[in-house]
């Protein structure tokens, strides 16, 4: 794709950057056919390809966002199928990463909408913050149960953005429950030493999945030390990207304390914090005093299943009885978009299922988004709650009972009281080496 930047403009680190990615599309198309979004809704608008040409038209002018680019910019799931399908190497994360900061700085939207948003960036990376807006989300529903008529014309008023936040709140977990400490875990020898992130969002609505982590990496042999705090993912994919870079600094200080005392890998088991953890490198390539912390981390960052499946870490995942219960259960396995395309991580999480007794089912249109995608759920419901009930329709074909994701966005996204119930990849691997049943604490309903 020929461009017309001028030099001044180009002085920009960012905008070079999309210089340089600009150039590699070659309007093929292929993208077109992996989009969810324009798979939904046919409007070429709404692709990859269409998107670009907006992105750079904007980015050229140097120009504010307007409102029909913001439109189709916001309908955009980050999912990236586009980038795996692209036969160029078109980088459409960075791109549309930039694109969603100019929007940030350039548009004004309306005041529902900005305070929606200043809510997720304020309330979701901090734990605290999030613990306090379910529990009041819960009171407002267990009060709405006492006088029904009056929730359902509540109701009927309420924002479509609103009325998602309240659907999480029903899913996420009531309470955290205990977490075994690194102490009572700490492998007799020690296959490696590596870093756990706790994380934001998952640490609130899915507590279980850390433990599971805790538990399979300690029978894998590793020694494991918990990292605390928000990597910046969703306040960066909301175009917020000082707040996102402000988070990620402190999780790097964490990390670079860690790694001081030796780290053979930095484990993440919420892939959308992992694919925007392998991208700091990226994200502080021009920071003076970051960008060497940030590289290193980069290069340190792995998926749960790629740390228990990586022969070079002596894994093989944690041994697994003969009588596991979890052998000749058929799975279906649900790959993140995060994960098939934000860090090409497929073979890996099915592998280690197979190895544990499971029998992997593969789901029809694998490679299309479920409509989590970070905040998605909540600012698009509507396309959001589409793409929903076709990958449902999609896991219905594969007449399973249980569904696995590597991602809590997914596992929020999926669950319902009609459909499979449906499982972080590592509770599975958990359960078949001898942990609980992920399926009792929860009722599926939620």
């Amino acid at each position: 794709m020929q461009t017309s930047f001028s030099p001044e403009q180009l002085a920009d680190p960012d905008t070079a950057a999309s210089e340089q990615i600009l150039r590699r599309c070659v309007h093929c198309g292929f993208c077109t056919a992996t989009c969810p979004t324009y798979v939904l809704l046919g409007d070429e608008l709404d692709s990859p390809r269409g998107r670009i040409y907006l992105i750079k038209d904007m980015l050229e002018s140097g120009a504010a966002a307007t409102p029909g680019l913001v439109k189709h910019v916001d309908r955009c799931l980050s999912c990236l199928a586009c980038m795996t399908t692209c036969p160029s190497g078109v980088n459409y994360q960075h791109l549309v990463d930039h694109a969603r900061a100019h929007i940030e700085r350039t548009f004004r939207r309306a005041w529902p909408d900005r305070l929606l948003r200043l809510a997720l960036a304020q309330v979701l990376p901090y734990p605290r913050r999030m613990r306090a807006a379910l529990a009041g989300a819960r009171l407002l529903a267990a009060i709405g149960r006492h006088f029904p008529a009056s929730a359902r014309t509540l109701a009927r008023y309420l924002p479509a953005p609103v009325r998602s936040l309240f659907a999480l709140a029903r899913r996420a977990e009531r309470r955290a429950r205990s977490v075994p400490s690194a102490s009572q875990l700490a492998a007799r020898a020690p296959r490696g030493r590596v870093a756990l992130l706790a994380g934001c969002v998952q640490s609130v609505v899915a507590p279980r999945v850390h433990a599971a982590s805790l538990r399979v990496l300690a029978r894998a042999g590793f020694e494991v030390v918990t990292i605390e705090g928000c990597c910046g993912a969703l306040v960066h994919h909301l175009g917020r990207a000082d707040h996102g870079r402000a988070l990620a600094a402190r999780l790097l200080a964490r990390l670079e304390a860690a790694r001081a005392r030796g780290l053979d890998a930095i484990v993440v088991d919420a892939s959308g914090c992992g694919t925007h953890l392998k991208d700091y490198g990226f994200i502080f390539r021009n920071d003076p005093e970051l960008a060497r912390a940030a590289a290193a981390a980069s290069k340190l960052a792995r998926d749960i299943t790629e740390v228990l499946a990586d022969g070079a870490l002596g894994g093989a995942g944690p041994e697994v009885a003969r009588d596991s219960p979890a052998r000749g259960v058929r799975v279906a396995y649900h790959s993140a978009c995060s994960l098939q395309h934000g860090q090409r991580v497929e073979r890996a999480p099915r592998m280690l299922l197979e190895r544990a007794g499971f029998i992997v089912e593969e789901i029809p249109e694998g490679h299309l988004c479920c409509g989590s995608a970070g905040t998605y759920n909540i600012l698009e419901p509507r396309l959001a709650a589409a793409l929903r009930e076709r990958k449902l329709a999609n896991i219905g074909r594969t007449a399973v009972e249980l569904v696995a994701a590597g991602n809590v966005g997914c596992i929020v996204q999926l669950s319902s009281a009609e459909g499979p119930a449906v499982a972080h990849t590592v509770e599975l691997l958990d359960w078949a080496s001898g942990g609980p049943d992920p399926l009792k604490p929860r009722a599926r309903s939620e």
